[in-house]
């Protein structure tokens, strides 16, 4: 079996992230979000083939030609827009297993279609159909059509991209013509394999996690640390150090005297923590970032080599790479009149439906002492505050 892996999009929905790396490369618990399904396939196939474009040459730069030894080629999609224009052209003699490469879908659903006799594809079901590409199905989950968006209701089983299909699929998406949309669409390709071959939908019975907006990388850090049910130690704890729950330690980190942490916390390699800080709640500090004395973190997470100083105070927060938060940076994470965060996203304010969210910053910000924001804030790349200063 091949595997093909779609991981060619800017995702503009994920900005100002994705202005520096593409969304298959961002860091959810430990792991790329690519990653994440990588490890649950790479022992399965024979070839892994990356479909890339933006940002193509930091993906190549990541896993080079294998990941744990099994080959991975790359193929760069050109002018055309949608994801099935994305695999023509690639050739196999044997099964293939399309996914995306910017969600994460989980290791029992994965490698449960994998050992499935026949061909399948994973669906999850959703309250609002209409939004969805909906499969129709009888009795037995066979699949007679793929409806894209339908106006009356057929079912609720929506496509996530998990598919199982031997290789003349990809005959079919080489020989469908352009639609009227002029575009080479996934309905079509699905609704004419489904002629010439059995294929069955299965629902996904764990979670399916994709990241649309930048605050998903809050959820999604919280699901894989409301997983972990024992502490992953590999280097240095002081004395006086108090840890509640369970924490994943990387190698070359080191927690400080007086350092406390609630509920599960993932630092990782080279981090310094404390002394005297307080962690809690879901947080993830990647590599390199030094969190100093005094200072309380809740439910957030900070890239590789982001500094937060003494006597500041970190919610709800997203903190990109090589940041420089100096003393006494504070903000609110919640409106005085309780109503949902909105953030600016693509020009627009967008609802995150959350009632708490700070501050989302990015690479290479320096604050002033004394710095604070107002909830649901964005720093842009490469700013600095006053001392003082109230981002408003």
């Amino acid at each position: 079996m091949k595997a093909i892996i779609l991981a060619a999009w800017e995702w503009s929905r994920l900005r100002p992230f994705t202005n520096t790396i593409p969304k298959p490369l961002i860091k959810i618990m430990g792991k790329t979000i690519i990653e994440h399904n990588l490890e649950h396939i790479y022992s399965h196939v024979n070839e892994i083939i990356i479909v890339i474009k933006y940002k193509a040459e930091l993906i190549k730069k990541y896993f080079w030609d294998n990941y744990k030894w099994t080959k991975i080629t790359y193929k760069k999609q050109g002018y055309e827009k949608w994801t099935w224009a994305a695999i023509r052209g690639i050739k196999s003699d044997l099964d293939v297993l399309i996914i995306y490469g910017d969600s994460i879908i989980e290791k029992n659903d994965l490698e449960k279609i994998i050992h499935l006799n026949g061909y399948w594809v994973l669906a999850k079901k959703v309250e609002d159909p209409s939004k969805y590409g909906i499969f129709k199905i009888d009795t037995d989950n066979n699949i007679s059509e793929i409806v894209e968006k339908p106006d009356s209701y057929i079912g609720n089983l929506a496509n996530i991209w998990g598919f199982k299909m031997n290789s003349k699929i990809l005959d079919i998406i080489y020989n469908i013509p352009l639609s009227k949309r002029w575009e080479y669409e996934l309905t079509d390709a699905v609704n004419e394999y489904v002629k010439r071959f059995p294929f069955k939908a299965i629902e996904i019975k764990w979670a399916f996690i994709d990241i649309w907006y930048p605050w998903d990388i809050l959820t999604a850090n919280k699901h894989f640390l409301d997983k972990l049910t024992e502490s992953q130690i590999w280097w240095t704890i002081e004395e006086w150090v108090t840890i509640k729950w369970n924490i994943i330690l990387e190698e070359g980190a080191l927690l400080k005297s007086g350092t406390y942490i609630e509920w599960n916390v993932y630092i990782g390699k080279g981090a310094q923590i404390g002394p005297n800080t307080y962690l809690r709640w879901s947080t993830v500090i990647w590599d390199n970032c030094k969190i100093w004395n005094a200072v309380e973190v809740k439910n957030s997470s900070f890239w590789d080599n982001t500094n937060a100083a003494h006597l500041s105070y970190i919610w709800d927060s997203i903190i990109w790479n090589n940041v420089n938060i100096w003393w006494g940076f504070s903000s609110a994470n919640l409106r005085h009149d309780n109503k949902n965060i909105k953030v600016p996203v693509k020009w627009e304010l967008t609802d995150t439906w959350m009632r708490k969210l700070w501050a989302i910053i990015w690479d290479n910000v320096k604050t002033g002492i004394n710095t604070s924001t107002m909830p649901g804030r964005v720093i842009e790349n490469g700013s600095y505050t006053m001392p003082g200063e109230i981002v408003k």
